[in-house]
């Protein structure tokens, strides 16, 4: 079936993929309380963690960004407290907090991962990290039945971290090769971490609370509603995971949905199955994006509106984490810092995009010292073009500071706008 579809200027492309993600009316006003975050979380969709934390986990900022001075307490009560409504899994290959009206979207993964052969190819729906991989290949042939008597343990004594959990009180010391060089030291877990992170794809364990941001695991379910547990699983949960993405961007094209890099992966043939399908029956609409070769798609209940948005965006906010599409849709080409060598870095080593009106016109690199109470500002780069930035910029960094209950902003930044930003502070 040749698809091409009306065409769409790709400034209306980004701005339906802004307001996709809930950035087309503005920052609410007045207090932000529970049900204005559980609408900004359902625009995100997904809450992407990560344990870095130079300026603040990665999983506060989407919220941040779209509702302002929010309590990240209050996030932490949605999706660890008691009555969550949050809870952690993978988003495609990310970890993530997720609504627990998609657990049961997801069983057909946990399941997969209960059968899985480690020995075999690796099932397509499997999303567990290469450590665990590896890891599951080599405990199944050198310690037969340690990954039960981890489960045992969790059983009878969790929510436990990981490195609480030794069944048989065997531990690589740090002196101790690698088991397995091609995970890297920063992966090459302990057994016991293995063991536990497969309990955790495959649903059995899941993530009962953080401390000090390290996972505590227990028994599924004694951490999940048994309204979640006992809901059952759709006919086509993959094909409802598409909707959720396409929701979720907007616009794009299948690749962007479910592709390597997309929203939500899957396999080629599933996905192409898919997308005609919700084309078929009309929730995808055929189109052709400005500059895009590829053919796209718009979720059908989009709108092209106005967009005065004015944001700082965590590198892992899910309106741009595809860095591809980011680069076609606003012409900013971005890639996290982190992992590259100080000598090499342009924009520095922890650089949020900052979203103004409807573009991405500045990377901004912050910091939070907190032994000071000080928001660190050492990089401020201005995309060519872009226009004032030196008031709505300092404001949205004054901003910050508050939220993470910091009591100074300090702009070190040398750029022509960051002396600018410094001399008005």
């Amino acid at each position: 079936m040749k698809l091409i579809g009306d065409d769409v200027p790709v400034a209306a492309a980004r701005r339906i993929a802004l307001g996709a993600q809930g950035f087309a009316g503005g920052r609410p006003v007045g207090r932000i309380d529970v049900r204005r975050m559980r609408s900004a979380i359902g625009d995100a969709g997904v809450l992407q963690v990560d344990a870095v934390n130079v300026l603040t986990r990665a999983h506060y900022l989407p919220l941040f960004s779209r509702l302002g001075n929010y309590s990240r307490d209050r996030l932490d009560q949605l999706s660890w407290g008691p009555k969550a409504e949050l809870f952690e899994f993978f988003w495609a290959h990310k970890a993530a907090l997720l609504p627990v009206e998609y657990f049961p979207l997801l069983k057909h993964r946990m399941q997969a991962a209960r059968q899985q052969d480690w020995d075999t190819e690796l099932a397509p729906e499997i999303t567990a990290p290469w450590s665990v991989v590896v890891g599951m290949r080599r405990l199944r042939a050198e310690r037969p039945g340690f990954v039960e008597r981890v489960l045992a343990t969790i059983t009878e004594q969790g929510p436990l971290t990981a490195g609480q959990i030794s069944p048989d009180d065997v531990r690589r010391k740090r002196s101790d090769p690698d088991p397995d060089p091609t995970t890297g030291s920063m992966w090459n877990w302990q057994d016991a971490k293995i063991a536990v992170e497969y309990l955790f794809c495959a649903g059995l364990v899941s993530i009962a609370g953080r401390r000090n941001f390290e996972r505590l695991y227990d028994l599924t379910e004694r951490v999940l509603p048994a309204a979640v547990l006992a809901a059952p699983e759709p006919d086509d949960p993959q094909r409802e995971l598409v909707k959720i993405a396409a929701r979720g961007i907007g616009i794009g094209t299948a690749a962007d949905l479910c592709g390597a890099r997309g929203h939500y992966k899957l396999p080629t043939a599933t996905a192409r199955r898919i997308v005609t399908e919700l084309v078929e029956t009309g929730e995808l609409i055929p189109v052709k994006v400005e500059g895009i070769p590829k053919q796209s798609y718009r979720w059908h209940e989009t709108v092209d509106r106005p967009v005065d948005a004015r944001a700082l965006l965590s590198p892992f906010d899910p309106l741009i984490w595809n860095r591809d599409r980011t680069h076609q849709y606003f012409d900013f080409f971005y890639r996290i810092s982190i992992y590259t060598p100080a000598a090499d870095r342009i924009h520095g080593y922890y650089v949020l995009p900052f979203l103004l009106g409807d573009n991405l016109v500045a990377r901004i690199d912050l910091k939070a010292d907190r032994s000071t109470s000080t928001l660190v500002v050492p990089t401020i780069t201005p995309e060519p073009g872009a226009p004032d930035l030196a008031e709505p910029l300092l404001a949205e960094l004054r901003l910050m500071a508050g939220w993470l209950g910091l009591t100074n902003l300090r702009i070190t930044a040398t750029s022509p706008l960051g002396r600018s930003l410094a001399s008005a502070d």
